[in-house]
């Protein structure tokens, strides 16, 4: 398997050429303390003869001194390094080898398994495009594999390998890798992995590496070393969005003012018009420079200097990008940090954020909630942790221009920086669509000649008339928590006494007037938009409106209280967990989520927030649907509603 070619002693620049041209795979080996990470890399490299005889040499004196083999050939030792990985047997620190074979050229990243090493091992995933995940047959999935697993899907690794390892200690059994296979696979669910396939090894031995093993003739699956040179990545990379952060501006004499570069995504062609960011001028590319000459079109990942028709002024942390294609341009966003000091997180301190090229002093300003890593559950924390990580809120004090971690790894993705040591304390995942500063239509000028009219009946008149002030109740909480059921009760009551409702239920607004939205952070914010517009008009005519929508995101409810009027509006938190609110699912919406159909489910796949000060709070999986409908009544009398 090891890369040969005449042309090394024939013609040694053709070879390095043919090098060059071959597609590069990144991968990380990740997983459980002792799951055989750096022996299966050792192995890899041995038996595809990628070690120099001297290196082997030494390695089998060490195997005797150091190795857990029992003195023979330990090939861990080739990545584990350091004295201290050594006489542990363990990996602390992030091992990075090369190796090439006819198909593509490889960099390994042999990441660390323990819990306090976690910081090491979302640096080592950062820029892989795969990550093989591996478990011992003899224990399964352990709560580090849940951890490793979760990395790699937060950091955007599309490609996942379950290498089912020491397959030799459980006599090869396909029952127990079948076991493990499905065990993996419902934890995985939960998580954004969207090519997955597991093969049976046993590293020490090479069984299922390189070569099939003769003890598994049940697996028919490719060998581990032929998936790797036949994975196809070339489509994960982002040709669409054109993003080109200026890293240096070149101006050698006053005939050439070149601005240099990484192109982050997309492609750019000589001629193609474009914008520069912040200040949003325009011109043309006049052409593409690299050290062996022009180039007619330049793409993700080439580093390149464009240089344009018109004088405009760019400076470095600037951004050239299309005009018709623009990231977000912002000073908030939400995004999901992996804390990496000794000394926690404190909100509300200044650090320096750095994207792409540039660096903005700014502050978490929210700390959502701490993600359990082994459980995937939320939960409030008031700071994070050396290698914790958690949902925020960024704040800066300058605009960025940003994408979604899962669109552009190079724009959504930054580190923050400990203005007094200068050392990185962090890194961060933007996240796409955010409640606090969702794309959607919230912010948007209606058009313009417009006036307002005026109903001939006063509000006063209508009160008179109904009996009651008009007022929007907001029941929001997890799907099936009881909200529409407890909506209609009141309405049902409430219409007994002679006075004036309209319900609105979310699912009864999408068949009609939101039947063109999905379920994204954005469609769920427009659907509350729209909701709170007509409740605002029932109001108006005097109506006391019942609105049952999960409503998920706290800023959003925020704004829909603005848009009605705070003064008229309610928040009733019905607030039953999400383990009851399984029990009660007929449609088998739950299992939807559970098993990915539906994205972004909120409870499960997606964010929740509760209300932070509710005006009522319902638990429904403790009281009746007749002790919640009179509560709701006593709110109403108390604030002097009916």
């Amino acid at each position: 398997m090891s890369h040969k070619s005449e042309l090394i002693a024939t013609d040694i620049h053709a070879y390095l050429k043919e090098h060059e041209r071959k597609e590069m795979l990144r991968f990380l080996t990740c997983g459980s303390v002792d799951d055989g990470k750096s022996t299966l890399i050792g192995r890899l490299l041995f038996d595809a003869k990628m070690v120099y005889e001297d290196q082997l040499a030494a390695l089998e004196v060490d195997s005797k001194r150091f190795g857990t083999t029992g003195g023979a050939f330990d090939p861990a030792l080739l990545t584990d390094g350091l004295k201290a990985e050594r006489e542990q047997g363990i990996t602390i620190d992030v091992a990075y080898r090369y190796f090439s074979t006819q198909k593509r050229k490889f960099i390994i990243a042999d990441c660390p398994g323990h819990e306090q090493y976690t910081r090491n091992m979302a640096t080592g995933a950062s820029t892989c495009d795969l990550a093989i995940i591996l478990i011992d047959a003899r224990y399964g999935v352990q709560t580090q594999t849940k951890r490793h697993s979760f990395i790699v899907s937060l950091l955007g690794i599309k490609h996942v390998l379950v290498a089912i390892n020491k397959m030799d200690l459980v006599n090869y059994s396909q029952e127990r890798f079948d076991e493990i296979r499905e065990q993996y696979k419902e934890f995985a669910t939960r998580l954004d992995m969207v090519d997955q396939h597991f093969i049976p090894i046993a590293a020490l031995h090479g069984e299922n590496l390189i070569e099939k093993s003769e003890h598994m003739p049940w697996y028919e699956g490719s060998t581990l070393m032929h998936h790797l040179e036949n994975v196809h990545i070339a489509s994960d990379r982002n040709l669409i969005d054109f993003r080109f952060p200026v890293q240096f501006v070149n101006r050698p004499n006053l005939n050439f003012r070149g601005f240099c570069g990484t192109v982050a995504s997309g492609r750019v062609a000589k001629g193609d018009e474009i914008m520069t960011l912040p200040s949003k001028k325009r011109s043309r590319v006049k052409s593409i420079v690299t050290f062996d000459g022009e180039l007619t079109e330049a793409f993700a990942p080439q580093a390149v200097t464009l240089t344009l028709e018109d004088e405009i002024d760019i400076s470095r942390g600037d951004m050239i990008v299309r005009p018709d294609n623009l990231p977000n341009i912002t000073q908030s966003f939400e995004a999901t940090v992996v804390w990496m000091s000794e000394e926690p997180l404190t909100p509300g301190k200044e650090y320096w954020f750095k994207q792409t090229t540039k660096t903005a002093s700014g502050r978490i300003n929210t700390l959502r909630h701490q993600i359990d890593v082994n459980t995937l559950h939320r939960k409030p924390s008031a700071t994070l942790g050396l290698n914790e990580i958690g949902r925020c809120q960024v704040k800066l004090n300058q605009p960025l221009s940003v994408d979604g971690y899962r669109r552009n790894r190079s724009t959504g993705g930054f580190i923050i920086i400990d203005r007094l040591s200068n050392v990185t304390v962090g890194a961060g995942m933007i996240l796409e669509s955010t409640s606090a500063d969702a794309s959607d239509h919230w912010r948007d000028e209606a058009t313009t000649n417009l006036q307002e009219r005026h109903s001939a009946v006063t509000a006063e008149e209508r009160s008179a008339r109904y009996g009651q002030q008009p007022v929007t109740l907001l029941f929001t909480g997890l799907a099936n928590s009881g909200k529409s059921s407890i909506a209609n009760a009141v309405e049902r009551k409430l219409f007994d006494q002679g006075r004036a409702t309209a319900v609105l239920h979310g699912q009864s607004m999408r068949k009609g007037l939101s039947r063109d939205l999905g379920f994204s952070v954005d469609d769920r914010s427009e659907n509350l938009r729209r909701a709170a517009e007509v409740a605002k008009l029932f109001n108006d005519a005097g109506l006391i409106v019942l609105a049952a929508l999960v409503a998920p995101h706290e800023a959003v409810r925020q704004k829909a209280a603005e848009v009605v009027g705070r003064e008229r509006f309610l928040v009733v938190h019905v607030s039953a967990p999400v383990e009851y609110c399984r029990k009660q699912d007929k449609e088998g919406v739950y299992a939807k989520a559970d098993s990915g159909e539906i994205a972004a489910f909120p409870g499960v796949t997606g964010d929740y927030e509760a209300p932070v000060k509710p005006d009522l709070v319902l638990p429904t999986h403790e009281l009746s649907q007749a002790e919640c409908v009179e509560r709701v009544l006593k709110l109403l009398r108390e604030r002097e509603i009916v």
